[in-house]
């Protein structure tokens, strides 16, 4: 039985999810980005994690292209990043400092607004739907003590844990 759209999007909106600015360099080294919430850990003993990337994607090609991305997971200071790279803009990068990632060739890291960095090689790709499930190995990684950026029912919240713990 077929769920719908609405029911579907209604299901997976009722949870907070991270949010990631994807990014990687087409073989001109133009930088490409998108924002997500379908990111997610596949094996911690390979190091291996999963991104789902649109079709339509303009980021998509420059992926499968240079076989490397870099996921930029965002700090609470990264919601305006997150709604740019949102967006179709044709200039995305304008307005936020980046550096490329010496593993993942040229894919743009987004130091001052993230929370973690993963720089990825692409293990695989898998064409679902309108959709593809791009597999990285995880090559290289930076945390930063920072508040990650949420997103729920279509609004952006921070991590409040209910016990007290040790930050990074």
């Amino acid at each position: 039985m077929d769920v719908g759209l609405a029911r579907f999007s209604e299901l997976f909106g009722s949870f907070p999810t991270p949010i990631a600015i994807v990014t990687a360099t087409d073989g001109k080294g133009e930088p490409y980005g998108f924002t997500s919430n379908a990111v997610c850990a596949v094996s911690a003993a390979a190091s291996m994690l999963l991104v789902s990337v649109g079709k339509e994607s303009r980021t998509l090609p420059a992926i499968l292209s240079s076989q490397a991305f870099a996921v930029n997971f965002l700090s609470s200071s990264g919601r305006e990043a997150s709604q740019v790279f949102a967006s179709k803009a044709t200039d995305k990068f304008a307005h936020v400092e980046w550096r490329p990632s010496a593993i993942s060739e040229g894919a743009p890291l987004l130091f001052d607004v993230a929370l973690g960095l993963a720089e990825c090689r692409v293990e695989n790709a898998i064409e679902v739907s309108d959709h593809w499930l791009v597999i990285g190995r995880v090559e290289g990684a930076a945390i930063f003590p920072r508040e990650p950026l949420l997103y729920r029912r279509g609004d952006y919240g921070v991590w409040s844990p209910l016990n007290e713990f040790s930050t990074l």
